[in-house]
């Protein structure tokens, strides 16, 4: 099982990351991950200079009902990243490290902040696997979200993230490449602002959420 994180751009010519995760067969090799990091920006969070739509996207939660993301996001903060359960490491760690940074907000801002894990393998991330896979990562608060590939990838594209789908190898694993990204939207416009890698810390994400929470700019 291998990570490989490379350097990748928006058009904005911010530096982001793209993740190439060999994530095994279904049973998730246990075998010792290796990573490569390379062009990563060191500031937390880029924001962007020209905001981006927040996708009109509709899939199945993890209580198997639709979840419209504008509807049930609007005028809300929001996080947002494409990322899949069988990742070997990355989608894990970036999603633990927000879990942990929202668990140390006040009551009221964690009820007004949105964090959506959307997955980038749909065919093996059922909504009971998901749901399973964000509460081991303190995630319990974090809506996850399962559907068509199509609709999934199209979703991101606007946002600069890659999505590929994911491809089985010759032996048995199945490699899945996307963007690991988490980008953020303001309450004020429902508009992307900022966008965190994989280099952001938990000790960041708790910096910065608060000022994310009121739509103003970390």
């Amino acid at each position: 099982m291998r990570t490989k994180i490379l350097g990748a751009a928006l058009a904005t010519a911010a530096a982001l990351t793209l993740t190439a995760c060999d994530g095994g067969g279904d049973d998730n090799s246990a075998d010792k991950p290796a990573a490569d990091v390379s062009a990563e920006p060191k500031k937390a969070p880029i924001v962007l200079d020209s905001p981006k739509a927040k996708p009109d996207l509709v899939l199945d939660d993890t209580a198997g009902k639709k979840y419209e993301l504008l509807k049930e996001t609007e005028g809300r903060p929001v996080l947002l990243y494409f990322g899949y359960t069988y990742c070997p490491d990355v989608c894990s760690t970036v999603v633990a490290d927000i879990a942990a940074a929202e668990k140390k907000l006040p009551k009221a801002d964690q009820d007004k902040l949105q964090v959506v894990f959307v997955t980038t393998d749909p065919e093996r991330d059922t909504p009971k696997r998901m749901r399973e896979w964000l509460d081991a990562q303190g995630g319990q608060d974090i809506v996850g979200l399962t559907g068509g590939f199509d609709t999934i990838q199209a979703a991101a594209k606007p946002l600069g993230i890659l999505v590929e789908k994911p491809k089985k190898e010759k032996d048995g694993s199945i490699t899945v490449n996307h963007g690991a990204q988490v980008i953020g939207f303001s309450p004020k416009d429902d508009a992307a602002h900022w966008v965190y890698t994989t280099t952001t810390t938990a000790a960041e994400y708790t910096k910065d959420l608060p000022k994310i929470i009121k739509g103003e700019n970390p």
